[in-house]
């Protein structure tokens, strides 16, 4: 019963997101944003805090704007993900740098290779994933399994197919990723959210041990992919600019060990998600518990 509750009360917002001037829509999720920092004060001081961790030289004045700057891009992103579900967000004409953008996806087309592209939970993510396969390089995309599976078959998993990625869940995404490598194919990586399990390392991340999935060195060590950093950064409500940075090859040659290796590998893509996150930090994900520890 909950779970059709909540995926008749998303079909509804969605069908609210359909006709309702963007304007509103826009206010609408900024208000919500605001009433949540004020309300989940455990959440806010989580983002505060991290924030603070990240730069200490920043007054608390500073790091209190910061915060609802958090908030604030965060409620742009979901007003923008309910307006791309619904078709009423033009995602080509939100890249501003759309020639480049199509030129760099066509060059990583050419090299006939495997691909993982990596980015984080930074800026609008969604629109990220929908671009790059639109326009030419759809991928395995690797997510979390929703706690509502009538929403995740019905409403999630067909809106992130829908240019011809393919998602699967966390839990089975290694075989996945494995096989779509070997035939030279595509796949997406979140990497910047804390994981547990053997298949992981406390690795450095801005300044401190986060736990670290160690995948994504595995694969490369295995397949030989091109890793690429990719992501947008919102330059104003609705327009964003996208970058594909170079591959990152480094493979440890000079370690013996593998553990060992894939934790050095692993830390230099820490230091690639540090560098996109610091182009606009306010567009992180914050309110993640990145460094908890176990």
């Amino acid at each position: 019963m909950r779970e059709n509750i909540e995926y008749f009360a998303v079909k509804f917002l969605l069908w609210c997101a359909s006709w309702m001037p963007k304007n509103w829509i826009y206010s609408i999720t900024k208000a919500i944003a605001i009433v949540l920092y004020y309300i989940l004060p455990k959440r806010r001081r989580l983002v505060y805090n991290n924030l603070k961790n990240v730069f200490p030289q920043s007054s608390k004045n500073d790091l209190d704007r910061s915060a609802k700057k958090v908030y604030d891009n965060l409620s742009q992103s979901v007003a923008e993900i309910l307006l791309m579900f619904v078709d009423r967000f033009d995602i080509d004409s939100a890249i501003i740098n759309l020639d480049e953008a199509i030129a760099k996806i066509a060059d990583i087309n050419s090299h006939k290779r495997g691909v993982i592209l990596f980015t984080a939970h930074f800026s609008n993510w969604e629109l990220l994933a929908h671009f790059i396969s639109k326009h030419g390089l759809p991928f395995l995309v690797v997510g979390r399994e929703g706690t509502n599976k009538i929403i995740d078959k019905k409403i999630t998993i067909p809106f992130r197919n829908k240019y011809g990625n393919r998602a699967v869940y966390k839990k089975k995404a290694m075989i996945a990723m494995a096989k779509a490598l070997k035939n030279k194919e595509t796949i997406g990586m979140l990497i910047d959210q804390k994981t547990g399990g053997t298949h992981s390392a406390k690795i450095e991340f801005f300044g401190r041990k986060a736990s670290t999935t160690l995948s994504t060195a595995a694969l490369k060590l295995k397949f030989d992919p091109l890793i690429i950093p990719t992501y947008v950064v919102r330059e104003k409500r609705g327009f964003y600019r996208m970058y594909i940075e170079p591959p990152l090859e480094y493979i440890a040659s000079e370690i013996e060990d593998e553990k060992e290796k894939m934790k050095s590998m692993t830390l230099r893509y820490n230091r690639a998600l540090e560098q996109m996150i610091l182009k606009a930090p306010e567009q992180w994900f914050w309110m993640h518990n990145r460094w908890k520890q176990y």
